[in-house]
């Protein structure tokens, strides 16, 4: 860690999306909260300068989280998450009366208490419509009583407009103290690679140059492929590590040589293969409904699927472009933003499930810079 970097605080942390992408815009992430011990299992491994702590949001304190994170009576420059978000899914019911609704409550009461300069919620596009758009117009109430103005109105970011080649639309409200001036929503952003030339990667740039798993029978018994990668796109080249991101401001990570991890196989049916075969690039299964992925487009919104609480289901994979099967781990990480370096711990429901519920390091990026910028002309 270092003094002179501002200092963030994750609640419902996850994988560590949201972690990432501040880290890489200069903050120094000191401490991470989450309820589920393999989303913190994950987080302390990608980030061992943070002190990542499983525990029950809706039961912590302010002063419990000082204590866990050491601070003290420090100032937290920015505190921000994405509180669980099923039950505001336009994927889902967007039932009032899912519980999970109230952790957004928990998010404004932690807030509160912690009396952040700066925080950032982040959610699905659902919760800015009805029915439950009565839960944000609650949750700003709060937060204003607090001592804070929010940036309205709130809007939702598209990660594909910020070099992420997956659409994925989330609501983000930032918040700031009365007495601070205020962040703005980030301008759209592509790509940039070392030419200088803009660009939106596309399916082809994320993940062209993974290897074909079906050809290689130890990843049904292993996630870990050893060898050569394919020469790669700019962007898949950031992702390996081998291109200079010029504003990437996270602390470095080594990979070690030709093992990427993520791969396992998955084993389908011979009819199952004949359907995935017969479906057209962008087009949707009719008996699976997984969308298969177009090389030459984003893909879509790669899903999470529901804990154990709500019956430990898998989300539709998308269908590999060119192979009748669906997507690894290692794939959807790419088309999430996620570096090579970064594992995610646990079986591979576990990371589908990490990776759907994690925001796209790139989007997060591109928030915290917002508010990075405000705090450095401060100094």
């Amino acid at each position: 860690m270092n003094d002179k970097r501002p200092i963030g605080v994750d609640l419902f942390c996850g994988a560590g999306g949201m972690t990432l992408g501040f880290e890489q815009a200069g903050f120094d992430v000191i401490a991470a909260f989450d309820v589920e011990a393999w989303n913190i299992a994950t987080h302390q491994k990608n980030f061992p300068k943070t002190k990542a702590v499983a525990l029950d949001l809706a039961k912590a304190s302010g002063k419990t989280l000082r204590e866990h994170a050491r601070l003290g009576n420090r100032t937290i420059d920015v505190v921000f998450g994405g509180p669980p978000c099923q039950g505001f899914s336009v994927g889902g019911k967007r039932d009032l009366d899912d519980e999970r609704n109230l952790l957004v409550y928990e998010f404004a009461k932690l807030v509160r208490e912690l009396r952040p300069r700066y925080f950032v919620m982040e959610n699905v596009r659902g919760l800015l419509l009805e029915p439950v758009r009565s839960v944000l117009e609650s949750f700003l109430r709060r937060v204003k009583r607090a001592g804070y103005a929010v940036v309205e109105p709130v809007v939702p970011l598209d990660a594909a407009d910020f070099g992420v080649p997956q659409r994925r639309l989330r609501t983000f409200v930032l918040g700031y103290r009365k007495d601070l001036p205020a962040p703005s929503y980030p301008e759209p952003k592509a790509c940039v690679n070392e030419p200088g030339r803009q660009y939106k990667p596309v399916v082809r740039d994320a993940i062209a140059d993974l290897p074909e798993v079906e050809l290689h029978e130890e990843l049904l018994h292993t996630d870990v492929f050893t060898g050569e990668l394919g020469e790669g796109s700019h962007y898949s080249r950031l992702l390996r590590g081998l291109a200079r991101d010029r504003v990437d401001r996270s602390y470095p990570r080594k990979l070690p040589k030709n093992r990427l991890t993520g791969c396992f196989r998955t084993t389908h049916s011979r009819e199952t293969r004949r359907r995935f075969a017969a479906t057209p690039p962008g087009g949707a299964e009719p008996v699976s409904r997984y969308i298969r992925l177009d090389l030459d487009a984003v893909a879509p919104t790669i899903r999470a699927g529901t804990g154990v609480d709500h019956g430990s289901h898998t989300a539709p994979r998308p269908i590999h472009p060119t192979t009748p099967r669906c997507i690894t781990a290692r794939e959807a990480a790419r088309l999430h933003s996620f570096p090579d370096w970064f594992e995610f711990h646990g079986t591979r429901w576990h990371n589908f499930r990490q990776i759907g519920n994690a925001l796209p390091p790139l989007l997060a990026r591109a928030v915290a810079s917002q508010i990075l910028e405000l705090l450095e002309s401060r100094t």
